[in-house]
């Protein structure tokens, strides 16, 4: 299985699984100027050097050696599950990609045949219904998950604690998980831990939000996406990650963490 999802500096300063849609765009862009002294020109997903990924066959043996000793500070960063898959909706499924085209090919024109979703048109910019659509959307994410049809689930709408198990399943352990929420403190808190070839300020980053103006723009408060039929699928899909990164199912309008992460326990729960 080794390490997917899984990038480490060059300087192996650092060790960080990515979890989609969880300011992994900025992590990435931090780890590469901690090593470099500059950003990625472009998208720091495309990169092929300059950053160690498992998805490189020639970073894997590295990475792997890295993870199996524990040598380096490991971390990740994890979001409410209500604005996550919010924003997996406006992004992948009502915007266009940066590649021009629509996310995964067909996958937009089923959702429109099998379940009713409607998408602001061609390019993402008549108005639709966002609530009808999204809460039609949902109920395609729980078939995914549950059943795995009309097709496999995809990572910007799987549970986080799935991405972030298979780093422990494999023997790595994490030294720090911290909240998109919370972003600044966490992520100084990781820089806190370690030594750099480029001192980062975090004061001074960008925030690299690769999907921004993918899609249309979120009319409504979260809340108002989210009737009671809503709520139910969400627990059935993401209860484990409410209640390990502790976030408040009860209250979508609350995207802030009610709780400390217990590393302790996340280990526990999702190394098994």
């Amino acid at each position: 299985m080794g390490f997917p999802g899984t990038w480490m500096t060059e300087s192996e300063s650092m060790v960080y699984r990515v979890v989609p849609k969880c300011a992994c765009s900025t992590i990435g862009q931090i780890m590469y100027y901690s090593d470099h002294g500059v950003f990625y020109d472009g998208d720091i997903h495309d990169a092929q050097q300059g950053l160690h990924k498992w998805a490189r066959d020639d970073s894997q043996p590295i990475i792997k050696a890295n993870v199996k000793t524990r040598s380096s500070y490991a971390f990740t960063c994890v979001r409410n599950p209500y604005t996550r898959v919010l924003s997996s909706f406006f992004d992948k499924i009502c915007g266009i990609q940066r590649n021009g085209k629509r996310y995964r090919g067909n996958l937009v024109p089923l959702l429109i045949q099998k379940y009713g979703i409607e998408v602001g048109g061609d390019d993402g910019k008549d108005e639709f219904d966002q609530i009808r659509s999204f809460r039609r959307f949902l109920l395609f994410v729980r078939d995914t998950i549950r059943w795995r049809r009309p097709m496999e689930p995809d990572i910007h709408w799987s549970a986080i604690s799935g991405h972030v198990s298979t780093f422990i399943v494999n023997g790595g352990r994490y030294n720090k998980i911290f909240w998109t929420e919370q972003f600044n403190d966490g992520m100084q808190d990781v820089l806190d831990h370690i030594q750099t070839p480029h001192a980062v300020d975090l004061s001074s980053i960008p925030r690299f939000n690769e999907s921004e103006g993918h899609g249309p723009k979120r009319l409504h408060p979260v809340e108002d996406y989210f009737d009671d039929l809503s709520m139910h699928l969400i627990y059935e899909i993401y209860k484990r990650d409410f209640e390990l990164f502790k976030y408040d199912f009860d209250n979508p309008a609350n995207k802030m963490p009610i709780g400390e992460i217990d590393l302790d326990e996340v280990h526990a729960k999702l190394g098994d």
